[in-house]
């Protein structure tokens, strides 16, 4: 049986989504859950690996396992009477025997959350990033240069192995709310630090240290430099579509 979870977390505490060898992962965390459901050593498939803290709203999961006993509608709240609180499964449901959270995935949609404000805000910090005033409609001519298919490799990580770097982003805007500015990217895929990268540059432009046409200049030279790499508390995966 092929379960589908969906998942919301604070990635605070977390090293990531992936299992690593220095610190706690949301992946480690909901095996652990299912081994003392199952008593299995079940391996769970995320939609994408979030970087250590960066928080999911709509992260996407799948898991095969032998015991029909569990109906895959109750996995949810048997998982989380075992998980900490900063990790919750918001609903599971048995899958296609074909699907796989990670290659079954069609869009990815991620946003990250800046505000704006002369000193540190404490109730805005763990899930935003400070700013000073920001242009939003200098942002939005930027973002409107980074639609579509295209290669994405100056908004990738300087240290990332991937050789193919083009995606293609479907949609990206900008938009303020009170003390919030949102940046909100739907592609299907992203390159290591891409969305940080992408708000990076909007907010340089935003800044006015960077103008529409360099945004331009930099995304047809396929240099890295786009920006500077947001810090990841202020990202979060939204949702994740399937067909």
């Amino acid at each position: 049986m092929i379960v589908k979870l969906t998942l919301e977390y604070d990635g605070t505490n977390y090293c990531g989504w992936q299992i690593q060898p220095n610190g706690v992962s949301v992946q480690e965390k909901l095996q652990d859950a299912l081994f003392e459901l199952t008593g299995e050593k079940i391996s769970v498939t995320g939609s994408g690996r979030t970087d250590s803290g960066v928080h999911a709203k709509g992260q996407v999961a799948s898991f095969s396992t032998d015991r029909e006993n569990i109906p895959a509608e109750n996995y949810a709240s048997a998982m989380n009477g075992l998980l900490p609180k900063d990790i919750r499964v918001i609903g599971s449901e048995r899958a296609a025997d074909d699907f796989n959270a990670r290659f079954s995935a069609k869009k990815k949609t991620y946003r990250y959350t800046f505000y704006v404000s002369d000193t540190e805000r404490p109730l805005y910090e763990r899930y935003a990033t400070r700013t000073l005033p920001l242009d939003v409609e200098k942002m939005r001519a930027a973002a409107a240069l980074l639609i579509g298919e295209k290669d994405f490799r100056c908004f990738c990580a300087a240290n990332s192995s991937v050789k193919d770097t083009v995606r293609t982003v479907y949609s990206l805007n900008v938009e303020r709310q009170g003390d919030f500015i949102f940046v909100t990217v739907c592609g299907n895929g992203f390159l290591y630090n891409m969305v940080r990268i992408i708000a990076g540059l909007l907010a340089a432009v935003g800044e006015g240290k960077l103008t529409e046409t360099d945004a331009e200049n930099i995304v047809q030279g396929k240099k890295r430099g786009a920006g500077k790499t947001m810090p990841a508390k202020g990202l979060c995966l939204l949702s994740v579509e399937y067909e």
